[in-house]
């Protein structure tokens, strides 16, 4: 009978049984992981796309009732947010189905599309916090939207980490550039809710434009990083 060891090929070929029913296991492991990691990947990007989405949705309504720019602002970014993860569910959902050039083609035009939404939305949120300051129109104080900010300051850093972790496994750019847009998210919530605590707590009013401000640099960047993205992307 052979020893333990003496089964434990180490010519590391395809040619004798040892060696080539190690490969093809350890092809098939490569295989089922990739596959789970891009399911992930796609559960990412729809959770992504829905929490962006309400978060938008109740940002921006709230901000139109209590006339605070900062949180209109950071609602229209969280909308684009969610179209950014729409390119993701499209990428991942496309993945092996398409050639990678029609894949290519397809993706530029979509994060073009992105960063144009960016600067529009820039121009709005500058428009409205200059407006504001200039006639020193006072928000409402807003419990509802400080509460989004905490929710985001707590979710955003989870999100980011799950997104960067799993497009560094599979090779992704687009999904670690995503995370990162994810992460500036999370500063973005925190220069809200210190917007929105001001006036609340003292009622320094122009806190919330200033803040409006801040999100129009952040917006503006993001439309650039994204056009910059869209020249350099072979995803």
């Amino acid at each position: 009978m052979k020893s333990p060891i003496a089964l434990i090929c180490s010519c590391d070929c395809d040619e004798c049984p040892e060696c080539s029913g190690r490969s093809i296991e350890t092809s098939a492991y490569s295989t089922t992981g990739n596959s789970k990691l891009h399911k992930r990947a796609l559960f990412l990007s729809y959770f992504t796309v829905g929490y962006n989405f309400l978060e938008g949705l109740v940002s921006v309504f709230v901000g139109i009732l209590t006339g605070s720019i900062a949180l209109v602002g950071f609602g229209l970014d969280s909308f684009i947010e969610s179209l950014s993860g729409g390119v993701m569910i499209w990428r991942f959902s496309k993945h092996g189905r398409i050639s990678e050039e029609e894949e290519e083609r397809i993706e530029k035009k979509a994060i073009g599309l992105v960063a144009y939404a960016f600067f529009i939305f820039a121009a709005y949120v500058l428009y409205e916090s200059l407006k504001k300051l200039y006639y020193r129109e006072t928000p409402d104080p807003s419990l509802l939207g400080i509460i989004i900010a905490v929710v985001s300051i707590i979710v955003m850093p989870i999100l980011f980490y799950l997104k960067y972790k799993t497009g560094k496994s599979i090779g992704s750019r687009s999904l670690v550039v995503d995370s990162k847009q994810t992460l500036a998210c999370v500063f973005l919530s925190i220069a809200l809710l210190l917007g929105l605590g001001l006036n609340y707590l003292y009622g320094l009013w122009w806190a919330d434009p200033v803040v409006g401000l801040v999100i129009v640099f952040y917006l503006v960047r993001e439309g650039y990083e994204a056009l910059r993205e869209r020249k350099l992307c072979s995803c």
